[in-house]
């Protein structure tokens, strides 16, 4: 089968576009970068002729609020045209647990605002919402730091290795469409400031982690649903403490 990856040089598309191509199939690295533009819509019809998947991993370039929903809504209308012109017969779209439930998040509401291009577009679909990645653990300890100090919410997390998303993605692109949503996390629930406390100590890190309830995850206030999965999620494989082990080896 012809697969479009959207996003396809980032993180998650080459690991996905590599996987794919490892399982017999014809997989497509659309981006900017391989002059595949799905805001200005330059490439893209000639990108998706002939494709039978279109799996979008694209990541927003900006983080502000009203950026990123233009980003996300322009995306989306310009590619599911694209695609039902295209004859395209399953779309595949990453997204994140929880982004109902965090509204006070502007990425969030804009993941939100996405999934629901793709429900009302008419073409088959699967949405696959994966929690925070381990490799992005970093950046949240960065964000919520002030002097020496990181002050995160105790709420329950539970991340996962951007290799089984990957995996997880792979599995539902190459599946029959549910037209709905599946769900993937790590396989343990953790504390966020333990996470945290944990990261620091594997990089030698000598911040203090101070727990907070109202601390703010990006602009929201969490609790243990927040960022955590629902009913059966599929889980990854790769436990936090060996992906610390391992990317602090290498």
């Amino acid at each position: 089968m012809k697969i479009v990856v959207i996003g396809g040089t980032g993180l998650i598309g080459s690991k996905l576009v590599k996987t794919l191509k490892e399982r017999g199939h014809d997989a497509l690295a659309a981006s900017p970068n391989t002059g595949v533009n799905t805001i200005t819509r330059e490439g893209l019809a000639e990108a998706l002729d002939g494709a039978d998947i279109v799996v979008d991993v694209a990541n927003a370039p900006v983080w502000e609020d009203k950026a990123v929903l233009e980003f996300f809504q322009t995306s989306g209308r310009n590619l599911l045209a694209a695609e039902a012109a295209a004859g395209v017969r399953h779309h595949v779209a990453l997204s994140i647990v929880g982004t109902e439930r965090l509204p006070e998040n502007g990425y969030f509401r804009a993941k939100v605002a996405q999934e629901n291009l793709i429900k009302g577009s008419g073409i088959p679909y699967t949405i696959l919402r994966a929690t925070q990645f381990f490799e992005f653990v970093g950046g949240i300890a960065q964000s919520a730091t002030v002097g020496d100090e990181i002050r995160v919410s105790p709420a329950l997390f539970q991340p996962i290795a951007s290799d089984d998303v990957v995996a997880a993605l792979a599995d539902v692109t190459l599946a029959a469409p549910v037209n709905g949503t599946v769900e993937v996390a790590g396989p343990e629930a953790i504390p966020l400031d333990e996470v945290i406390r944990r990261f620091l100590k594997a990089t030698k890190d000598t911040r203090k982690v101070v727990p907070d309830v109202h601390a703010r995850y990006f602009g929201a206030v969490l609790d243990d649903q927040s960022l955590t999965p629902g009913e059966n999620p599929r889980l990854g494989a790769t436990r936090f403490e060996d992906w610390l082990a391992r990317s602090q080896a290498q």
